[in-house]
């Protein structure tokens, strides 16, 4: 069957491989699992349940939850209907909930949970167009989201199904509020045949079949993870969600997935926690950790003698083989997207046969412009891939990334002026990223447009090129290299304060407190030789010269990341203004 828009999709994977379970969300101790069948029959009912309710198409739905079936439930009915659904991410502020659904002009909202359901039950006086909050979860005084398929009228079926009928692959199937690092978010309205064309082109980069599982635990509320979603059905990939990361370890090892997603911060603590067990061991057991480790950190695409590869067998068989079932033991492929990747993190887990493939891409392409593949010669380390097919991306004079195809957005949601800063009259999506393109077509992302900043002295600064080489070491957990307008560059610094820990105990150091122990000179001239090693191979006017240490991560409920973990820098400039012209003061 031809698919055109976002609703077709199960309906192919009931045409061509009808799973037995297609979705699935652990509820009370149990995999609670929906059949191709089943998910088509559901989404059906809660759409002909929002229809009682006055949903049609054009319409606005609401759905605030972490990952779990009911999340794709409501999506595939309010795409039946030719609605267009709002997801929200579910850690947005009070301020950022009241104007999204007003903005939106939602009608409807599903929130997973009573925190969730809270804010949406403050926002809905000053959202005159929200009549219905539903929860996922049962709550007292609130309505359940099956009251939905309750009020299904099955007089009204050839009224869906016309409505199904009507919907084209360029009607709106979303809109979808950024964040963004400053200011109100933005609506990036997406159609079926935006995302639609994403997945398709995304699936030649994935070697996963209809025998294959995945966990689903990156927030559905990015188009990342929603995009895949529809990716996996497609491919007839088992899915199964996972709403908290609290006990993600143990839920990867049950489901013994084929693929999932992740971002880098999470490779980052999976090495860490790899590595720190290696610590702990002792006599050869600790040597051949740290020579398979060694060997890993040497991986090369190309050029492998004889004698590395039976080397890697062996650390394979040895060590490896304890990674592998960390994750599952099955793993055939990790995409790793939203920042950027470490290139000794995509180096030695493909060493050790678990092979991270780093994509790029925006909300406002659907979102994927490029991405790594094991076939076809098709992985660089350092890179963002190959665009995909039927994307092309080139680079304008100032070293801007455009991109252009089937997955632009159509602009922004009753934002005339931001749509033409972003989509140029020929199409071509500005996405604000600095890049370069190698002679082989590999993508590399270099830095952000608008986080390039000049010192005193005239010189440009790259932020980003400092950040990615600092966050390597396993002393620092977060990083912001400053300097706009001063004489040199500095860095506010975020230990890793298990890690520090656990140093300061081997070195006979005090650790009473964070706030006392970044303070401790030697903690600060510790850290600081990391900052020496990074600013290895820079331009002297690009070097850190002095750091200040902060006793508490960055995070999104302080503002100072967005939902999708990158720095608000002007939140994070006011808050720690103290310690900004401490640095500067000094001399």
């Amino acid at each position: 069957m031809e698919i055109k828009r976002l609703h077709d999709v199960p309906e192919y994977q009931l045409a061509k491989y009808p799973k037995k379970t297609a979705i699935a969300t652990k509820e009370r101790g149990a995999w609670k699992g929906y059949s191709t069948r089943e998910l088509i029959d559901t989404a059906e009912r809660i759409a002909l349940g929002l229809m009682e309710l006055g949903v049609g198409p054009g319409d606005k739905v609401a759905i605030a939850s972490g990952n779990r079936s009911e999340w794709c439930l409501v999506d595939q009915a309010i795409l039946r209907i030719g609605a267009i659904g709002v997801p929200i991410y579910p850690t947005s502020s009070p301020d950022d909930y009241a104007y999204v659904l007003n903005h939106s002009e939602s009608k409807v909202i599903f929130s997973a949970n009573g925190e969730i359901h809270a804010k949406a039950a403050a926002a809905q006086p000053s959202c005159p167009h929200l009549g219905h909050l539903f929860t996922f979860d049962k709550l007292d005084g609130a309505k359940h989201w099956p009251e939905v398929m309750a009020l299904a009228n099955e007089a009204a079926r050839p009224t869906l199904q016309r409505y199904k009928e009507q919907v084209k692959n360029d009607d709106l199937a979303t809109i979808i509020y950024t964040s963004g690092t400053t200011g109100r978010p933005k609506g990036v309205m997406l159609t079926h045949n935006n995302i639609l064309s994403n997945a398709l082109a995304s699936s030649t980069r994935f070697p996963v079949d209809d025998s294959a599982r995945c966990i689903s635990f990156l927030p559905l509320s990015h188009i990342y993870e929603r995009m895949l979603m529809y990716l996996y059905m497609y491919s007839g990939v088992s899915i199964h969600f996972q709403e908290s990361l609290d006990d993600l370890g143990d839920r990867i090892r049950e489901v013994e997935p084929d693929v999932f997603t992740a971002v880098p911060r999470l490779l980052e603590k999976i090495y860490d926690k790899i590595v720190a067990k290696g610590d702990g061991l002792t006599g050869v057991k600790r040597s051949l950790f740290f020579w398979a480790l060694d060997l890993g950190h040497r991986y090369e695409v190309h050029g492998r003698s004889a004698w590395y590869n039976l080397q890697l067998a062996i650390a394979r068989k040895l060590i490896f083989s304890k990674w592998q079932a960390a994750l599952g033991g099955k793993t055939r492929i990790v995409a790793s997207g939203s920042a950027a990747l470490q290139p000794r993190l995509a180096r030695v887990f493909t060493a050790a046969g678990i092979p991270i493939m780093e994509g790029y891409g925006l909300t406002e392409s659907s979102p994927v412009i490029s991405v790594n593949e094991l076939d076809n010669d098709g992985l660089r380390f350092g890179s963002v891939g190959r665009p995909i097919p039927g994307v092309q991306v080139k680079i304008a004079d100032d070293g801007e990334i455009l991109a252009k195809g089937p997955n632009i957005m159509v602009g922004y949601y009753k934002d005339e002026e931001n749509t033409k800063a972003t989509l140029d009259a020929d199409g071509w999506l500005h996405t604000g990223d600095i890049g370069e393109i190698s002679a082989d077509g590999f993508l590399r992302i270099t830095d952000r447009k608008k986080e390039i900043f000049k010192t005193s002295g005239g010189k440009y600064v790259a932020p980003q090129v400092m950040e990615n080489k600092l966050k390597a070491s396993r002393f620092i957990e977060q990083v912001m290299v400053i300097g706009e307008n001063r004489k040199f560059p500095a860095a506010l610094i975020v230990p890793e304060f298990v890690f520090l820990k656990d140093w300061c105990e081997r070195k006979g150091i005090a650790f009473e407190s964070r706030d006392k122990v970044i303070r401790d000179q030697r903690v600060l001239d510790r850290i600081f030789k990391e900052v020496e090693a990074a600013n290895e191979g820079l331009g002297q006017w690009e070097q850190v010269k002095k750091i200040a240490l902060l006793p508490k991560e960055f995070a999104i409920d302080t503002g100072e990341l967005t939902p999708t973990l990158k720095l608000r820098r002007k939140p994070i400039m006011a808050k720690y203004e103290a310690q900004v012209e401490g640095i500067y003061s000094e001399g």
